[in-house]
């Protein structure tokens, strides 16, 4: 099982990555890189064993872009993590989920491995009723399967019984193999 997180940095990732390394959970996070700066805690992240991949500039839907709009957005969103973070961006999801042949294209030409994921937590629409996201994504399990959630309050506080009921279901968790 892949735990992925979109729309960070946010304030409460340092929450996020407490949780994460109690439980001994590795997690891939797609940032928009205007919202990374030096004080963001990015170093704790890479330090306890994360990885950091782009998700755009400012998350606008790349499809309604020419090719050359999206790779500079992609280059520009990968040049500003990599010159904080000093780490290479190998990974790019697009914002919305939403791509087309120029998107692949572009991240192609920047060395970017496009990742969609398999389960949608829904935790951007159960901000009053948390506990579904549990429900919905322990019942839409499978192997391998690359799990999506976003650097939210209610996504922290459901986050370790998330894991718990996933670990309880026999999975364990993995960053990403190529």
């Amino acid at each position: 099982m892949v735990l992925s997180f979109d729309d960070g940095p946010s304030k409460v990732l340092p929450q996020i990555l407490d949780i994460l390394k109690q439980e001994a959970v590795p997690a891939l996070f797609f940032w928009q890189s205007r919202l990374l700066y030096p004080a963001r805690p990015w170093q704790r992240l890479l330090d306890e064993g994360h990885v950091v991949g782009t998700h755009s500039m400012k998350h606008r839907n790349l499809v309604q872009l020419s090719y050359e709009e999206q790779y500079l957005d992609l280059k520009n969103s990968v040049t500003h993590i990599e010159s904080i973070t000093g780490t290479r961006v190998n990974y790019f999801r697009p914002p919305y989920g939403r791509f087309d042949s120029n998107t692949l294209k572009a991240a192609k030409a920047l060395g970017l491995t496009t990742v969609l994921w398999r389960i949608a937590s829904m935790d951007w629409e159960l901000k009053d009723n948390p506990d579904q996201i549990i429900r919905y994504v322990a019942e839409n399990l499978e192997d391998g399967a690359i799990i999506l959630l976003h650097e939210l309050e209610q996504t922290v506080a459901i986050l370790p019984q998330l894991i718990q009921a996933i670990k309880k279901q026999g999975y364990s968790f993995s960053l990403l193999h190529e």
